[in-house]
């Protein structure tokens, strides 16, 4: 069925790939001050995810992106402009531009809520492993019973469930 939700257990492989990705993105932002991050489930140790590789690239202004679109094609992404309409504050690009993707790259700007709500997230489920597992066993959960257009959303009391949480915690 290719509506529903494939999740994988954790591969300690995703952190090295994103190094590898990192180091493509960074010549494609050279010059920009930006800053790029391994955010979602697989950037948490232990956590099993979807397997797709989340990057979170923050830049000082979209413009700064929106004028790397080339270059972010040239090296296999494909820009997904009608994502916008649902999140005018991101530019999203995947790789590869056809089959099963890798890469998802979100591109935000610095110290934005997304920014700052990614961050928090990735480094409260780092530092609390036992939230890490609850997520995982509801993403389980959800993958058996929603399709890919609901897992989203289906995950979102949870998430800001923890973001209330890391906003309570001294340390994430």
């Amino acid at each position: 069925m290719t509506n529903q939700v494939l999740l994988v257990p954790y591969d300690p492989g995703w952190p090295r790939r994103f190094d590898e990705e990192r180091r493509v993105l960074a010549a494609v932002f050279a010059g920009t001050e930006a800053v790029i991050e391994h955010v979602g489930s697989t950037a948490v140790p232990g956590l099993g995810s979807k397997p797709v590789i989340d990057v979170m690239v923050g830049i000082p202004a979209l413009t700064v992106v929106e004028d790397r679109i080339p270059a972010l094609e040239a090296v296999g992404y494909e820009y997904v402009r009608e994502y916008e309409a649902q999140l005018p504050e991101r530019r999203y690009f995947r790789k590869p531009r056809l089959g099963p993707r890798t890469f998802h790259v979100h591109c935000v700007v610095k110290e934005s809520d997304s920014w700052l709500r990614h961050l928090a997230f990735r480094d409260y489920l780092r530092a609390h492993p036992e939230a890490a597992a609850a997520y995982y066993r509801l993403k389980e959960d959800l993958a058996t019973r929603v399709t890919k257009e609901e897992y989203t959303e289906a995950k979102r009391p949870f998430i800001e469930q923890v973001l209330a949480s890391a906003a309570k915690s001294p340390n994430p």
